[in-house]
């Protein structure tokens, strides 16, 4: 290509990019990502976030002249901009700046700016699932039990990977089992108590955490993961597998592929995609089968 054709190329594409950044992710220090933006770029599309509503605003504004969207945040910035992409053309890009980033590390985008726009001017993408609780979006992984008031306890802190392990240290030795009944009588054998349970789109919950490590994000299921209270002396074995990629079926760990299904749970406490949410039952999981277009 010609340079001067290769630099319009690039800067048409750019010109249908948005980037959508949530101040209060990366310890609120977004300006040096921006500097090296407006360095690089020029002149992009941006929006500091104030709110959800303010960003879900932004997209619907620029929806028609923009083709990609790329959200600069943790998983619950992403997964804000990316329900407003389902089902639709647009494409979503990452710039991961959360405390856990497990979506993007899932979708292999990093902290390097020359790599995003790369990535941007290639403009190549593929579809992949997402899914919903009882209505509601998450593209990465959601739960509830242990892990969900660990998220409620966790977002009365600084965040950071450190409060994170403290708050689930804490949390652990207190927190009573929930009670979990299945709908579909075909899951009812696995009513029971447990300490927590994950809907996994993908296989990390974040910091290399592999909660689901056989689950795809492109095969039209997710993996319900129940998890019974094990006892202290079981804790450093399901570390260790869970870091390693190792987590399995045994008698404390089950695995559910399912593309939908529904159940009854003793709790409202859930977090989808690391954000603490309300949510009542009976709920119902369902997939939707590649339903968001993302960069690669």
């Amino acid at each position: 290509m010609l340079p001067d054709v290769e630099a319009f190329f690039i800067f048409a594409v750019m010109e249908r990019t948005a980037f959508i950044i949530n101040p209060f992710s990366a310890k609120k220090n977004y300006q040096p990502f921006l500097d090296e933006l407006k360095k690089k770029v020029g002149n992009p599309l941006y929006y500091v976030s104030e709110s959800i509503p303010g960003t879900d605003d932004f997209i619907r504004e620029n929806f028609d002249n923009v083709d990609i969207f790329v959200a600069i945040g943790g998983d619950g910035t992403i997964s804000t901009v990316a329900r407003n992409l389902i089902n639709t053309d647009k494409i979503l890009a990452i710039f991961p700046a959360g405390s856990g980033n497990g979506f993007s590390n899932e979708t292999k985008f990093s902290k390097n700016l020359d790599e995003l726009l790369n990535k941007i001017k290639a403009k190549a993408s593929r579809k992949i699932d997402t899914f919903t609780v009882n209505g509601r979006l998450s593209i990465n992984v959601s739960g509830t039990g242990f892990d969900g008031k660990v998220v409620k306890e966790f977002e009365k802190t600084t965040r950071g990977f450190k409060n994170y392990i403290k708050v689930s240290l804490k949390t652990f030795f207190n927190y009573k089992p929930i009670k979990v009944k299945f709908l579909d009588e075909a899951y009812q054998q696995y009513n029971g108590r447990y300490l927590m349970l994950n809907i996994a789109n993908t296989r990390q919950f974040g910091n290399n955490a592999y909660i689901a490590p056989n689950a795809s994000k492109s095969d039209g299921l997710v993996d319900m993961v129940l998890v019974k209270k094990f006892p202290l002396t079981y804790s450093a074995l399901f570390a260790f597998r869970m870091f390693t990629k190792r987590l399995k079926d045994d008698e404390y760990v089950t695995y559910l592929p399912v593309s939908e299904i529904s159940f009854k749970v003793n709790t409202k406490n859930w977090h989808l995609d690391g954000e603490f949410n309300k949510i009542k039952s009976p709920v119902h999981v369902k997939v939707q089968p590649a339903s968001l277009n993302i960069l690669i």
